[in-house]
C-alpha cells in the first residue's frame, strides 16, 4: 500500500500567508476605487449647479433675515422714573399713624408713617429747658464786641432752627388731622403749614450764612466756658430733635405711594426686609432690561426699542435707550433661586418709555432693540441708576 506524500509544515504556512496577503490587497484596492468614484461624482454634481446657487450660504442667512427686524431682545421690568424707593423705619418702634393709602400722590417731605414718640417728646422738653438755663448763664457774662456779635448770630441760628422744627411738627399735626377727618377738610391748613415750613427753612439758611461770615473774621476770641456749656446743651437738644425726626417716615420726593405694608399698632424695626411703603414717581415710566453678553455690541445709547407685554397682546410701546451700565452683573429678573455656575452675567440697560403707556411698575415685559447703523461707532457711556 502506497503512503501519502508528506507536506512540509513550513511551506504550508508560507502558502497560507501569501493567500491572505493577496486577499487584503484586493480588498484595499477595491475600497480605494469606490472612494475615488464617489469623489468624482460629487465634483461633477458641484460643477453641474448654476453659478448663482450658493445654497449653503443663503440657507444660513435665511433665519437671520427672518430675525432682521430686531438687532437684539431682552427681558425687562417696568419701574417708575428714578426706580422704586422702599421706605422703612429708621429706629425700632410702634406705628402710631399711617397717613397714606395706595396711589396717593404726595409731595417732598410729607409725613407718610408716624411712630410713637412720647418718650422722645419728654426728653425734648428737658433738653430745651437745659439749653435755656445755659443761655441765661452765658448772658450774665460780660463779653467783648466780637464775642457779643458771635453770640447774637449763634442765638439767631438756634432760634431759626427751633422755629423750623416746630413748623415741621405743626405740618405733621395738620396732616394727621387731615388723614383722620374727611377728605380735603384741612387742605388749607396743610398748605399754610407747608408754606410756613418753607419760610422757616429759608430763615435758617440765612442765619447760618451770617454765622459763617462772623466766624471767618480774624482775631475772633475763643469760646468762654459758659459759651461752651451752652453749645453742649444746644447740641444735645439738636440730637433729640433728630431722634424725634427718625420716628417720621417722609416722602423723599414728589411721587406716588405704590404699596403700603404697615398698619397702626404694628412693631417695626430698621431692617431691609421690613418695608413699610414702596414709593415712586410714575409720571414717567422706564424699563430696566438685562442684555446678554453676546448682544452688548448691538446696543447703544439713544437706540429705538419696542416694548411688549403679555398683559396687552398686539400692542407695541416705543422707547429709547437712556443709559447703559459700564460693567456686567448678575441677572435680577430671573426666577428666584441659587445662582448656578453656568449662569451668564448681563448688562443692565435703562429704557425711557414714550408717552403714558398703561403699563404698571413691576410688570415683566419683552424689550426688542431696533437695528441701528451707528451701533458700534459711538461709545455707550453712562451708568445705571438704581
Amino acid at each position: 500500500m502506497d503512503k501519502a506524500p508528506k507536506v512540509n509544515s513550513t511551506v504550508a504556512t508560507l502558502v497560507v500567508a501569501a493567500l491572505a496577503a493577496g486577499g487584503i490587497a484586493l480588498t484595499v484596492e477595491h475600497w480605494r476605487a469606490t472612494k475615488q468614484s464617489q469623489s468624482n461624482g460629487a465634483g461633477l454634481a458641484v460643477l453641474a449647479q448654476p453659478s448663482n446657487a450658493a445654497v449653503p450660504a443663503v440657507a444660513a442667512r435665511k433665519p437671520a433675515a427672518v430675525r432682521g427686524m430686531w438687532s437684539a431682545s431682552a427681558p425687562g421690568r417696568i419701574e417708575p422714573r428714578g426706580g422704586e424707593v422702599r421706605l422703612g423705619a429708621q429706629m425700632p418702634g410702634k406705628v402710631a399713624h399711617v397717613l397714606v393709602r395706595m396711589n396717593d400722590n404726595v409731595k417732598t417731605g410729607d409725613l407718610l408713617v408716624h411712630l410713637v414718640d412720647d418718650e422722645m417728646m419728654v426728653r425734648l422738653e428737658g433738653a430745651t429747658a437745659e439749653a435755656s438755663v445755659r443761655r441765661r448763664e452765658r448772658d450774665g457774662e460780660q463779653a467783648l464786641r466780637l464775642l457779643a456779635e458771635r453770640r447774637t448770630a449763634e442765638d439767631a441760628v438756634f432760634n431759626a432752627e427751633r422755629v423750623a422744627f416746630r413748623a415741621r411738627m405743626d405740618l405733621d399735626s395738620q396732616q394727621v388731622a387731615a388723614a383722620r377727618g374727611a377728605s380735603g377738610a384741612n387742605a388749607k391748613e396743610v398748605e399754610a403749614a407747608r408754606s410756613a415750613l418753607a419760610e422757616a427753612r429759608e430763615r435758617v439758611a440765612r442765619e447760618q450764612a451770617n454765622l459763617r461770615r462772623i466766624n471767618a473774621q480774624p482775631n475772633l476770641p475763643l469760646p468762654t466756658r459758659l459759651e461752651a456749656s451752652l453749645a453742649v446743651a444746644r447740641a444735645e437738644l439738636a440730637a433729640i430733635e433728630t431722634a424725634v425726626e427718625r420716628t417720621r417716615i417722609r416722602a423723599p420726593s414728589d411721587g406716588t405711594v405704590l404699596l403700603v405694608n404697615s398698619r397702626v399698632g404694628e412693631t417695626v424695626s430698621p431692617s431691609p426686609e421690613d418695608v413699610l411703603l414702596v414709593f415712586g414717581d410714575v409720571s414717567q415710566l422706564r424699563v430696566r432690561a438685562e442684555i446678554e453678553e453676546r448682544d452688548v455690541g448691538k446696543i447703544r445709547t439713544g437706540q429705538a426699542v419696542v416694548v411688549r407685554s403679555d398683559a396687552y397682546p398686539g400692542q407695541d410701546f416705543n422707547g429709547r435707550v437712556e443709559v447703559m451700565a459700564n460693567a456686567l452683573g448678575q441677572p435680577r429678573l430671573a426666577l428666584k433661586g441659587p445662582r448656578r455656575p453656568n449662569d451668564q452675567d448681563v448688562l443692565q440697560v435703562l429704557v425711557d418709555l414714550e408717552g403714558n403707556p398703561p403699563l404698571i411698575p413691576g410688570m415683566r415685559v419683552d424689550v426688542f432693540f431696533k437695528p441701528d447703523a451707528t451701533v458700534g461707532t459711538q461709545p455707550a457711556g453712562g451708568s445705571v441708576r438704581n
